[in-house]
């Protein structure tokens, strides 16, 4: 088709899809609906102990919407990174919960999964070839790193999605495992005669779902054809213009000019935003560069202990006034008790909300002074006893530490919460973040038809 229209409902499948904004996109004519389904954003946890990013209710509430639409009209949807992390085992449930639901309305759904999931071996081996290199400021991988990761994930391109759709034309439903973001859109826009640097900025973009509009939105219709493409929010009461798409395109870049992707990088040197009308913007001229070798991203992740945390408030402005050097007394005395965090076994992190809390050193306010703070204060430990132990005692200190200029004998932090220290589980920290060169960009990414 020389003009492709794709619809994207949210830009986290769970995160609620407004039915009406939805049913605008199908009734304007939308020819697949694609919809991201995963992040690195919540950090390492979800791949390392193979938790979702949502809850299965929020699963099937959004695919009940979407799928009623791809039964009903027949055409196709897209899920990339399904479940958060795009593990095998997420692909699986996504896709018998698709085909749950698809039953409801009256004919069976052609699914087909696309899995990510990397073996050990495999890595070993590109290691050991010397084929795997960090990705931005990540450190040189080792062999501990490989064997500690309890999952690894490729971040598949566009390649694996788009053999689907060649070898099975009809499938309504692809669920994709961990994937570049904007590779389901390009890879329907692959089907047709459009510019690659066109479709992987405009996937860019519509991954997010709404968030490139005024008021920032949900449910948005691209409409592409080779040398451009125009965005327009589904929702009346928003829109798009040349400002809040353009700075959209900044989002999660590390530069301006070029976004580096599995096969190339997307030049944005040249874009051009055109306001087409109140509601809708024109975007042309990006390019994609191929490089000369085909990496894709690897994902691992690995358990490094449990942690424990505490959470409560100062009041006194004779402690706030003196926060950091009474945290440091406690730190002090806290590894004078416990060697584990003497020698680095352990750790203890306090955050403190209200003075410099969110942005640490870089805070430029750094002397101004509130009337209140609150404390939160982290322990991690090889075993989940350990960092409530160390947790438990530290919150002590806190409560009863003396400190220069005290008033009162009592305690002078507030505890919200009872217990109060409350043991949250294990801690993951990504063991694997590196680029790894491939032979094809499908190997890594077997692909079959769901069976009826």
């Amino acid at each position: 088709m020389r003009e492709i229209r794709i619809l994207t409902p949210v830009g986290m499948l769970g995160y609620g899809i407004p039915e009406a904004d939805f049913q605008r996109g199908i009734d304007a004519g939308a020819h697949a609906i694609v919809v991201d389904s995963g992040s690195t954003d919540p950090g390492p946890y979800q791949l390392g102990l193979g938790s979702t990013l949502v809850s299965s209710e929020a699963y099937s509430r959004d695919l009940r919407v979407m799928l009623k639409a791809v039964s009903e009209r027949r055409i196709p949807l897209l899920i990339g990174s399904a479940g958060g992390p795009g593990l095998d085992m997420h692909v699986d449930s996504i896709a018998t919960t698709i085909r749950e639901i698809g039953t409801e309305f009256g004919r069976p759904l052609k699914i087909a999964k696309i899995y990510a999931d990397v073996k050990h071996a495999t890595v070993h081996r590109r290691f050991d070839d010397g084929r795997i290199v960090p990705c931005a400021s990540a450190p040189a991988l080792t062999s501990d790193d490989i064997d500690s990761s309890t999952h690894i994930v490729a971040q598949m391109g566009a390649e694996p999605i788009l053999d689907v759709l060649r070898r099975y034309p009809d499938v309504d439903v692809i669920v994709a495992g961990r994937a570049y973001d904007p590779a389901p859109f390009a890879a329907f826009c692959m089907l047709h005669d459009i510019e690659p640097g066109v479709y992987w900025h405009m996937g860019k973009i519509m991954e997010c779902g709404g968030l490139c509009a005024e008021p920032k939105g949900k449910v948005i219709l691209a409409t592409i054809r080779r040398d451009s493409f125009d965005l327009e929010p589904m929702s009346p009461l928003e829109r798009c213009t040349t400002a809040s798409v353009a700075a959209h395109t900044l989002y999660e870049k590390t530069r301006p000019d070029l976004l580096p992707g599995p096969g190339g990088v997307l030049d944005l040197g040249g874009s051009s935003y055109e306001q087409l009308d109140e509601r809708r913007v024109r975007v042309s001229g990006s390019v994609f560069r191929p490089s000369p070798t085909y990496q894709v991203k690897l994902e691992g992740a690995a358990v490094v202990g449990y942690r424990t945390i505490f959470v409560g408030g100062i009041r006194d402005p004779i402690l706030i006034g003196q926060i950091d050097d009474f945290l440091a007394s406690v730190r002090e005395r806290m590894m004078g008790v416990f060697e584990a965090l003497r020698t680095g076994e352990a750790a203890l992190h306090f955050h403190v909300y209200g003075r410099n809390g969110v942005m640490g050193e870089l805070e430029p306010l750094k002397d101004r002074l509130p009337h209140e703070v609150g404390l939160l204060a982290e322990v991690t430990a090889p075993t989940q006893a350990q960092a409530s132990a160390i947790c438990g005692l530290t919150r002590v200190a806190v409560l009863h530490l003396p400190y220069p200029g005290q008033m009162s004998t009592g305690g002078n932090f507030a505890i919200p919460l009872n217990p109060p220290e409350n043991p949250l589980g294990p801690v993951c920290r990504f063991s694997i973040y590196h680029l790894m060169e491939v032979d094809s960009p499908c190997e890594l990414f077997p692909a079959h038809l769901m069976e009826t």
